[in-house]
């Protein structure tokens, strides 16, 4: 139903054409059928280069992550630092353009690891400023056919964006082309009911992550996993699942992930038994009875 990705970030960090050269190889021998790109800085690996050596692969580029380090926000910051992230948001999209990839995604709201307390006043309008500064990239990506993914993280990473119903808050008003990236890991932690707030969001998903609970294998955690996918089947949505998942051997990255010790026997198992658990789930939910689930209406009760 789904076609199956992963990020890179699994086995290396940063995520660059060497990186890219080594991986993406094995990513296909395992069989997955796409890949998500982060850009941790402009310039680490070239999208003409990374489009020609996906293609060789057989695989499809099906979502550019934007990295929201220390220094890139849109919100609670000086007008320079706004329009410096403004500017890198739109060259990942640039990026996602030249390598075919439908979205751009992440919490492009603020640096991961912000936080501050908010009124419910200073909330609506913080969310107003991000909309003001994140509409010129809405409209720079929809002239160029790419989405924009707004992720909320969890409240360890952010004050911001903590559930998808804050997320469907913040983009109400900004075009079409604008909605959410979801990841199950933040979803497990915010979420009253993961499932129900899933299929809530439905009608504005953009691009979809997983991972297991812990941040490792998907099925080796607690996670329902079939019901997840019978909620994602709902919703109508039939874009790329993607595993996001991350090394531990670079200290920044497992540091701002909180990755302090392994999350399966090795980075090529997590990737391996992870996209074979995904694929049983699918295969499992297509062949149920009943199958062929309607979408959800965005005006269902």
């Amino acid at each position: 139903m789904y076609p199956i990705g992963v990020n890179p970030w699994v086995w290396a960090s940063p995520v660059d054409d060497e990186a890219l050269a080594e991986l993406v190889p094995r990513i296909a021998g395992f069989g997955f059928d796409a890949v998500e790109l982060p850009i941790e800085q402009p310039g680490h690996w070239d999208p003409a280069r990374t489009r020609d050596l996906l293609a060789a692969y057989g695989l499809r580029a099906v979502g550019v992550c934007a990295v929201t380090s220390p220094g890139r926000d849109l919100v609670n910051a000086p007008p320079e630092v706004v329009a410096s992230t403004a500017a890198y948001l739109k060259t990942c999209v640039d990026s996602a353009v030249a390598v075919g990839a439908p979205c751009v995604g992440g919490p492009v709201y603020a640096a991961v690891g912000r936080t501050w307390r908010m009124s419910p006043g200073e909330r609506a309008a913080c969310y107003a400023d991000v909309r003001r500064a994140l509409r010129p990239v809405a409209d720079h990506a929809g002239e160029r056919g790419v989405s924009i993914g707004v992720e909320a993280l969890n409240r360890y990473e952010t004050s911001v964006v903590n559930t998808l119903a804050q997320a469907v808050e913040l983009i109400d008003g900004l075009p079409a082309n604008v909605g959410l990236m979801i990841d199950t890991y933040h979803m497990n932690i915010e979420e009253a009911d993961p499932y129900g707030a899933l299929v809530a969001a439905g009608p504005h998903l953009k691009h979809v992550q997983v991972s297991g609970t812990d941040r490792g294998t998907p099925g080796a955690d607690h996670f329902d996993w079939p019901r997840f996918f019978a909620g994602l089947a709902r919703t109508g949505y039939r874009g790329a699942v993607c595993i996001e998942s991350f090394t531990a051997r670079n200290e920044a990255i497992a540091t701002a992930a909180s990755i302090w010790r392994p999350l399966a026997p090795s980075q090529d198992a997590l990737a391996r038994d992870g996209l074979s658990y995904l694929r049983t789930v699918l295969r499992g939910l297509d062949n149920a009875p009943g199958r062929g689930v309607k979408p959800v209406s965005p005006h269902a009760e």
